[in-house]
C-alpha cells in the first residue's frame, strides 16, 4: 500500500483488519481455548489467518515494571487502542552467572506474555541477544567480560557459544507461546539495530539460525534498523522494518520502501520520547507533532511500534550509558516522556494517541483505562542507624595490580582498591581506564573524585609513609551502544601510578551490594565523620500506594526499600526522586537503607506524591 492507494480501498483494508482483530480479541477476553493461528506476509501487508493485519504496538519491558503491575500496564495498552505490545528480553537478567538461569518472580517472561494474551494483546518478542534499551551493556551479562579476549556481538565463538546457549534456553520458555501454537507472539526480532554497529553477516546469520533452532522461527522474523543502516543490518530472507524519531516518518518509510519495495512497511521503533543522562536536562517532546505523525502513519496502513508506550524504571544497577564525545551514564528513571509515566500515570500524550488510534480501529470498542493507582505521601522521618563502609568490608583479594570487577566474579555495584604508600610522596595520582566514578581517600579522608563523564583520571595527592590509599569505584552503568561496549569492564582496567611511579600490591574488596544482611548497624553519631556509609530507618504505613523518595541532600548513592533495590541517585539531577512502587511497601513497619558515598546534609528523608525528574543541581 502506498500514498496513491484509493481511500475506499484503504477503508476496506482497515475494516478487514479490525474485524480480524476483533474476533481474536473476543476469544481472548472470553478465556476461550487457545486457537492456532497463522501469521504471514502477503504482498504489501501482514496477514493473520489470511486477513490483513495492521500492527499497532507499544513497547514496555517487564523487567522495568513490578510484576504486580504487569496487568495494570497491559490494560492501559489495550485502553490506548493498541492491539500489540513489544518487549525486550534482557539476557543479563535471566542468566546472572554462566549456565544459571532465572525465570522466577518478576523474571517470569512467559507469565508476562500470557498476561498480555489474557488482555487481548499480541506480542512482539525482542530476544536479542543484544538489546540496547539504555540497559547495562545492552543486556549482555557482565560475566562475559571476564574473558579478556572475547569480542562481544561478533562471530567470535567465545561470544556465540554462550549466546546460542542462552537463546536455546529462552526458546524452552517462549516457543510454545507463538501464535502458531495458540500463544500471542506474532513476531520475533533478529538481533537489534545491528546496522548501527557493524555489517558482519556471518554473525547475523548465526543469530538467525540460533533463534530457529530454539523453536522461535514459526512467526514473523524481522530485523530493525535506521533507514541509512538497512543494508548493513538486514538479511535477504528476513523481513526488515525501520526505526526513527518524530518528524522522520515520510523520509524513513521512503527509504524502507526503496530498500524492500512492495513489502509491508512498519516502524519497529517510533521514538515518542527520549531518555535522560545524569547532569543533563530532562527530555520532553512535542505530543501534538507526534499525534499528527502517528495519524499520518496509520492512515497509510503502515504498522508501528511506539517506543516507549511505558518506560518504567531501570531498577537496581541496570541503567546503561552512551558515549557521544564523552561518557554519558543514564539516570535510574526510564520515564522516557512516554504515554504512560514511569509510575503508570496516564499523560496527555496517552489520550492524544488514544484519540488518533481509535480512528483506525472502526468497529472495535476500546475499553476505558483502569482507575488511577493510589499515590501516597510519607512525611519526613529519620534514618537513625548507620553502618560505615570501612568496618563492614568483606574479605579482600590480594593482587599485584588492579583488575576490573568482572575478574572477581562481580557484575554490578562498587569495588574498593586499597594499597599502602611505602614512602612520603607528593604528586599526581593517575588512574588508567577508570570505569567509571571514583572517590579517593587517604587514611579514610576524602582526597578528591574522578569522574569519567568529565574525562578525569588524575588528581594531586600528598601522602605520608604508611598512609592507606583507598580508591572506591562505582560502576555507573556500562555503555550499551556502539562498539565501545566491548571494553566496558568496570572498576580499574589499567595501572595506577603516584608521582610517576606505578603502585602495586593491592587488596581488592568486591562490593556488589546484593546482600546487605551482614552489615553491622548502630545508632548514628552525627558528630563522627562516617565517610561512605549505609543509613537505615523505618517508617510505619496505615495504607500503601506509589510514592517518590526525595533524594535531595543525599549526594550520590543507592537505595533499598524492604530489600528491593530502587536504584541510583545523584544530586547532579535531573532526577531527584526515586520511584517507590506500592507493591514493594507494606502496611505497618517498612525498612529503608540508603548508601551514601559522603555524609548527607541531613539524616532525614521523605516521600512525595509526584516525581522530580527535571531539576539539575545548582551547587
Amino acid at each position: 500500500m502506498n500514498e496513491s492507494t484509493p481511500r475506499s480501498a484503504l477503508r476496506t483494508f482497515l475494516l478487514r483488519t479490525t474485524l480480524a482483530l476483533a474476533v481474536v480479541t473476543a476469544a481472548h477476553s472470553q478465556n476461550a481455548p487457545a486457537t492456532v493461528h497463522h501469521i504471514a506476509i502477503e504482498g504489501d501487508h501482514f496477514a493473520l489467518d489470511g486477513k490483513p493485519l495492521q500492527i499497532i504496538s507499544g513497547e514496555l519491558h517487564y523487567e522495568r515494571i513490578p510484576r504486580e503491575y504487569w496487568r495494570d500496564r497491559l490494560k492501559k495498552a489495550r485502553a490506548m487502542g493498541l492491539n500489540t505490545i513489544s518487549t525486550y528480553v534482557f539476557w543479563n537478567v535471566h542468566e546472572p552467572r554462566p549456565g544459571v538461569y532465572d525465570f522466577s518472580g518478576s523474571r517470569d517472561v512467559a507469565a508476562f506474555i500470557r498476561t498480555a494474551q489474557e488482555e487481548g494483546l499480541y506480542v512482539i518478542l525482542r530476544p536479542g541477544p543484544y538489546s540496547c534499551a539504555e540497559w547495562d551493556l545492552g543486556g549482555f551479562p557482565a560475566w562475559l567480560l571476564a574473558n579478556q579476549n572475547i569480542v562481544l556481538r561478533s562471530a567470535d565463538e567465545k561470544f556465540l557459544v554462550p549466546a546460542e546457549r542462552w537463546l536455546q534456553r529462552l526458546g524452552r520458555e517462549l516457543a510454545p507461546l507463538q501464535i502458531t501454537r495458540g500463544g500471542p507472539i506474532i513476531a520475533v526480532q533478529v538481533e537489534n539495530e545491528y546496522g548501527s554497529f557493524g555489517d558482519e553477516k556471518i554473525y547475523l546469520k548465526r543469530i538467525l539460525q540460533a533463534l530457529k533452532k530454539a523453536g522461535l522461527g514459526e512467526v514473523l522474523l524481522y530485523t530493525a534498523d535506521g533507514g541509512d543502516e538497512l543494508a548493513a543490518g538486514t538479511l535477504p530472507d528476513v523481513h526488515a522494518v525501520v526505526n526513527f524519531g518524530p518528524g522522520e516518518a515520510k523520509e524513513e518509510f521512503a527509504k524502507l520502501q526503496k530498500f524492500r519495495p512492495g513489502r509491508p512497511l512498519m516502524s519497529g521503533e517510533y521514538w515518542d520520547g527520549w531518555f535522560d543522562h545524569w547532569g543533563a536536562a530532562h527530555h520532553a517532546t512535542d505530543l501534538n507533532q507526534q499525534a499528527r505523525e502517528l495519524d499520518w502513519i496509520l492512515s497509510h496502513g503502515y504498522s508501528i511500534n511506539l517506543y516507549m508506550f511505558h518506560g518504567g524504571t531501570s531498577f537496581g544497577f541496570m541503567n546503561g550509558a552512551n558515549f557521544d564525545k564523552t561518557y554519558e551514564p543514564d539516570v535510574t528513571s526510564y520515564d522516557y516522556d512516554s504515554p504512560v509515566s514511569e509510575s503508570g500515570a496516564l499523560t496527555k500524550k496517552y489520550f492524544a494517541f488514544r484519540e488518533v488510534i481509535a480512528k483506525y480501529r472502526p468497529g472495535v470498542k476500546i475499553p476505558d483505562p483502569p482507575a488511577p493507582l493510589p499515590v501516597i505521601e510519607i512525611p519526613e522521618f529519620e534514618l537513625k542507624e548507620s553502618a560505615p563502609l570501612w568496618p563492614n568490608l568483606p574479605n579482600p583479594v590480594a593482587v599485584k595490580t588492579p583488575q576490573p570487577m568482572e575478574m572477581f566474579g562481580q557484575s554490578y555495584g562498587y569495588i574498593l582498591y586499597r594499597t599502602k604508600i611505602k614512602e612520603p610522596v607528593s604528586g599526581e595520582l593517575a588512574v588508567s581506564e577508570l570505569r567509571s566514578y571514583a572517590r579517593i581517600y587517604l587514611d579514610g579522608r576524602l582526597a578528591g573524585t574522578l569522574d569519567r563523564r568529565l574525562q578525569q583520571d588524575r588528581l594531586p595527592v600528598k601522602a605520608a609513609a604508611g598512609s592507606t590509599l583507598d580508591i572506591l569505584v562505582e560502576g555507573t552503568g556500562r555503555i550499551n551502544f556502539t562498539t565501545k561496549l566491548r571494553s566496558e569492564r568496570q572498576g580499574i582496567n589499567g595501572a595506577v601510578s603516584l608521582a610517576g611511579k606505578e603502585l602495586s600490591d593491592w587488596n581488592v574488596y568486591p562490593l556488589p551490594m546484593d546482600d546487605l544482611s551482614k552489615l553491622s548497624f548502630s545508632k548514628t553519631n552525627a558528630d563522627a565523620p562516617l565517610g561512605p556509609a549505609f543509613y537505615r530507618g523505618q517508617f510505619n504505613l496505615q495504607e500503601t500506594g506509589d510514592a517518590f523518595l526525595d533524594t535531595r541532600g543525599w549526594g550520590k548513592g543507592a537505595v533499598w526499600i524492604n530489600g528491593h533495590t530502587l536504584g541510583r541517585f545523584w544530586n547532579l539531577g535531573p532526577q531527584q526522586t526515586l520511584y517507590v512502587p506500592a507493591p514493594w511497601l507494606q502496611k505497618g513497619i517498612n525498612e529503608i537503607v540508603v548508601f551514601a558515598q559522603d555524609e548527607p546534609r541531613s539524616f532525614r528523608v521523605r516521600m512525595l506524591r509526584a516525581p522530580v525528574l527535571n531539576e539539575l543541581a545548582t551547587e
